[in-house]
């Protein structure tokens, strides 16, 4: 599907440029969750949600596409922080963990949490990151693309400097997943917190687990849904726990998982190259509007005298992080709302 045709499917008020903070849900995934909601009004939806629980399949079966990585090997649940928590549990005693020191906090305080019993947390600059790590680092934290600013990690050299202390890598790539491009599979660990960029409703959240770190873990937040079998793991012992990465799943929040499976279906059929494409294009147009250079990010941060009330007056719509007004570009973006930000902010 074409970038053009696949506009048509959203509804979005003139000048929302603010997706690092929340997405806008397709038309498919809007009304797929107003049809859930009437089944759950009416008690229409089966005996136990059977309806609802197909979305979750479809979501952990489009996010795997989407990052590269095998349908068994993701994990499911509500947040990025939450996801990494069994990561952060499963780490020795004494172990260090090396990670940008402006990082989002839901990829930061699940490792400050395991101090009280010896876990070491070292914060170094982002530019610095891939020569921090040395053979006293036993993992590597950070998010693909910064929060604060849209910084893009250098992934290929910190995975290749984290190999070469056989380190571990975890990656937090909720501002980057559904417009960048990039390879799951070369870390560990990625989370995704799906509300974002995968255009999700919030309480959606995805992770790749590698194989071989999933051995070392334990799932501890463990129910029904972590079974082999959901619908035969409702009562009693023993434990009989998936033997994939569903194993570290909790039950899902239906209606979200019922908005998200359409959602990521729909990013597929428009392809994350031709997103990444159209995004960077409406990104550069406006820092060249601004008499900056090209960038690598959707995501720009903007110093610009006043440049938030400038932007609501003109009905445009950002978000202020690290004390500046961040902008961000996504499929349903359009010129229109560049030229409309660069009339507001340059006017």
């Amino acid at each position: 599907m074409r970038i053009e045709q696949a506009q048509q499917l959203w509804q979005p008020h003139e000048g929302w440029l603010n997706t690092a903070s929340y997405g806008l849900p397709p038309d498919p995934a809007w009304a797929a969750l107003q049809e859930a909601l009437a089944g759950w009004r009416t008690g229409n939806m089966g005996v136990t949600g059977e309806g609802w629980d197909e979305a979750q399949t479809r979501t952990r079966a489009a996010f795997a596409r989407l990052v590269g990585v095998p349908e068994r090997d993701v994990a499911i649940g509500s947040s990025a922080s939450q996801l990494l928590a069994p990561v952060a549990a499963a780490l020795p005693a004494g172990a260090t963990v090396v990670v940008p020191e402006v990082e989002f906090t839901s990829n930061l305080f699940p490792w400050l949490a395991q101090e009280q019993r010896g876990v070491r947390v070292r914060t170094v600059p982002l530019a610095g990151l891939v020569e921090a790590i040395d053979a006293d680092t036993d993992l590597v934290a950070f998010s693909l693309v910064q929060s604060a600013d849209g910084t893009v990690a250098e992934y290929a050299d910190i995975v290749a400097a984290a190999r070469a202390h056989d380190a571990l890598v975890t990656v937090d790539a909720t501002q980057a997943c559904g417009w960048l491009p990039f390879d799951a599979a070369l870390a560990d660990v990625v989370v995704v917190a799906a509300y974002k960029w995968l255009l999700a409703p919030r309480g959606t959240a995805l992770a790749y687990y590698a194989p071989e770190l999933r051995d070392r873990m334990r799932p501890e937040a463990a129910g029904w849904y972590a079974g082999a079998d959901p619908l035969t793991s409702l009562y009693g012992p023993p434990l009989r726990l998936a033997d994939s990465a569903r194993r570290f799943d909790i039950s899902p929040a239906w209606f979200s998982y019922i908005g998200a499976a359409p959602a990521l279906e729909l990013l597929l059929q428009v392809g994350v190259p031709a997103i990444h494409a159209h995004n960077m294009a409406l990104a550069n147009r406006f820092r060249t509007g601004l008499g900056l250079a090209p960038g690598d990010s959707a995501i720009t941060t903007v110093e610009v005298p006043e440049a938030q009330s400038r932007l609501e007056r003109a009905g445009l719509r950002a978000a202020v992080r690290a004390g500046r007004v961040r902008v961000s570009f996504h499929i349903y973006s359009t010129e229109d709302d560049v030229d409309r930000a660069l009339t507001a902010l340059t006017g």
